[in-house]
């Protein structure tokens, strides 16, 4: 009898770690689509107490949605489903998806890695929505507030920032603007590209061990062989996993050039749950802070001590800006978001099969996402107050705090700190 108890508490144990998996979610199909998923059309107004007037605005930005960023991941997949066709195992799963596929090729061609058309109508509506909301910033300069703008060199980055400032101009013409674009900007912009113990950092391999670990133990197989045929002459399930997720971003980065893909003739709900946490860890462990490395969001304290400097500025009429706008990239924010320290953006664990739950790539960078530092003033006492936005919502700043406004000499203080100041 004591043995069948033992066997029966021992067998509900397993069940409820395996109903309890730390890599299990349950994520909707377009939140599964991560850092390819098109900026969230459900923003709510802005609001702020009457006594403090928007008066600085501090912008970081990425670029909206775009085509796909290379031809890679549709080639590879060309390939294999060319294969399974001629070996006559293509299902008709895949067959739609071969049809998919030859559609993402078309009308990306020429155009891989281009802002859509989506792309700028987010930004339009962002920059329309920041006239609206803290216009008071904008009108109290004489003959009109001045606002630069810089973005990286990247084609889509510029068309972000000519689509927004753009918008500005039409909002109010009176405006005053000073654009700049290129690798001049790459220290704030892309500073992945020439920071030297990042670049040591990717090809060190440091994340490769942690990512496989979860990748081995949750990549599915099964997509491959629902789209390929289970007659398909897989080498192994790497392979297949390898197939499943490449199958993943192809229909995945539909939506961001606006093209309509119904993941759920390809995938079931796990599925894409499990292949999004795959491509969500990889981003994570490559472009945060973590426990295995601080240094892919140290990276962003040249952009961070930007965004002090600028307000320094602004209050002690060294700058007479009414707003400054930045246009990166995904890459750009992850790092600068976690060196921050804000919410939902940074987290730090030993036990990476977690990491779906708490830092999700489609809340922290969605196509065109982005960090709004609002200076205000008090019309009481005169005092400077700083609300940070991500995504137009607002967030505290400090950790384990829920205040939205703080004083800015104590805002700074945080921000020099998570400097190392």
């Amino acid at each position: 009898m004591y043995k069948i108890i033992s066997l029966i508490i021992a067998l509900g144990a397993v069940l409820g770690l395996r109903a309890a998996d730390p890599w299990s979610t349950d994520y909707t199909y377009s939140q599964c689509r991560g850092s390819l998923m098109p900026y969230p059309t459900e923003i709510n107004p802005a609001v702020f107490p009457d006594t403090l007037v928007p008066v600085f605005i501090n912008h970081v930005g990425r670029h909206g949605a775009r085509y796909p960023a290379s031809a890679a991941n549709c080639l590879k997949l060309a390939k294999w489903l060319a294969k399974a066709d001629s070996l006559n195992t293509l299902t008709p799963a895949g067959r739609r998806l071969q049809k998919l596929n030859e559609t993402v090729m078309a009308r990306s061609d020429g155009q891989w890695g281009a802002l859509d058309s989506l792309g700028m109508a987010e930004q339009r509506a962002i920059a329309t929505r920041m006239f609206y909301n803290f216009g008071e910033a904008f009108s109290k300069a004489k003959g009109g507030a001045t606002i630069s703008a810089i973005s990286s060199y990247s084609p889509r980055c510029m068309m972000s920032m000519f689509s927004f400032v753009h918008q500005l101009d039409r909002m109010d013409n009176r405006i005053n603007f000073t654009t700049s674009s290129g690798r001049v900007n790459s220290a704030l912009m892309r500073p992945f590209d020439i920071d030297e113990s990042y670049i040591e950092f990717r090809r060190s391999d440091a994340t490769k061990e942690a990512y496989e670990s979860v990748y081995d133990m949750i990549c599915p197989t099964a997509p491959a062989r629902k789209l390929f045929g289970e007659r398909y002459p897989f080498k192994d399930d790497k392979e297949q996993r390898e197939m499943s997720l490449t199958a993943y971003y192809v229909v995945a980065g539909c939506a961001a050039m606006s093209l309509e893909a119904d993941a759920s003739a390809y995938f079931t709900r796990e599925e894409f749950n499990a292949l999004w946490a795959c491509f969500n860890l990889r981003q994570y462990l490559q472009r945060t802070a973590t426990t295995i490395s601080t240094i892919p969001a140290d990276i962003a304290s040249d952009l961070l001590l930007d965004l002090v400097t600028t307000t320094d500025n602004f209050i002690s009429g060294a700058s007479t800006d009414a707003a400054c706008l930045r246009f990166g990239h995904a890459e750009t924010l992850m790092p600068l978001l976690s060196l921050m320290r804000l919410s939902g953006c940074y987290y730090m664990t030993n036990y990476f099969d977690t990491v779906a739950q708490h830092w999700r790539d489609f809340y922290v960078v969605p196509m065109a996402a982005n960090l709004q530092m609002i200076l205000f003033k008090s019309t009481k006492s005169g005092k400077y107050y700083l609300r940070v936005d991500l995504n137009e919502t607002p967030v505290p700043l400090q950790p384990n705090s829920s205040e939205l406004y703080l004083p800015w000499a104590t805002a700074r203080e945080y921000l020099t700190h998570c400097l190392g100041y």
